[in-house]
């Protein structure tokens, strides 16, 4: 439509100045006229394109936004869980390392928390959204300065400093399982040492290191605080649930 106006009124400006008709004044007087024509439309119709980009622009914010709170929403859920697996493996390693020398260790402790004595929990984070918005270049869209910030705070420091944590500790898990692939031996068809091998030195040793999980829990208060106020502005921007 711009172009057509500029056409249009271009032709015009030249039928003006190769009129014979008219006097110079008069030409000039009617050549600013379209110039300033042809200024208006090509000015209103840039301006017109940016709103309507800036429209669309703000409409794959609001979208990515309000998908990134659902992953918040089912990371919490998840972080709520593993925070509580390494409360609890935190306890079971705790107990271990507090068997005395001579002292038996107690079968129900372990049967009770058997299972966390030989799992391993990370962040299976969804990131997907994240990974994608930012690698488009489009993170700098939101123009809400605080969500901008609270969201690459997150999945560059927070979670980083997260996943290193538990990283860590399985590794020192799997020095566990090590110790125990290695020495758990048959007593009978249905039993092992295995109670007995956790009376041991190493293993007394291997379950001190593996009973500090508060470090851990904390950084994962820290992720769910920040996504929790993520999710918080999420909703007074755009509205609960929408």
């Amino acid at each position: 439509m711009a172009e057509q106006e500029v056409i249009k009124h271009t032709k015009k400006i030249y039928k003006i100045w190769s009129s014979k008709e008219h006097s110079f004044w008069h030409k000039v007087r009617e050549f600013f006229v379209e110039i300033f024509i042809i200024v208006f439309a090509v000015t209103l119709s840039i301006w017109l394109h940016e709103r309507s980009e800036h429209a669309h622009q703000q409409e794959e914010v609001k979208e990515f936004l309000l998908g990134i709170r659902a992953d918040f929403l089912s990371d919490i859920r998840e972080m709520k869980e593993d925070k509580q697996s390494y409360l609890n493996q935190g306890t079971i390693f705790k107990y271990i390392h507090s068997v005395k020398v001579g002292q038996n260790v107690s079968a129900d402790s372990i049967s009770k928390y058997h299972n966390y004595l030989f799992n391993t929990t990370r962040l299976n984070q969804n990131s997907g959204r994240f990974e994608g918005f930012k690698a488009s270049g489009k993170i700098g869209l939101i123009e809400d300065e605080a969500i901008q910030n609270d969201i690459m705070d997150l999945y560059q420091e927070s979670i980083p400093s997260l996943l290193l944590s538990t990283d860590g500790y399985i590794d020192r898990k799997n020095a566990f399982f090590a110790f125990q692939i290695k020495n758990e031996k048959r007593l009978t068809d249905s039993t092992t040492n295995f109670l007995s091998l956790l009376a041991t030195d190493e293993a007394h040793n291997l379950s001190y290191i593996l009973s500090g999980t508060g470090e851990i829990r904390e950084r994962y208060d820290v992720c769910i605080d920040k996504m929790n106020k993520i999710v918080a502005n999420i909703d007074k921007k755009y509205g609960k649930g929408e």
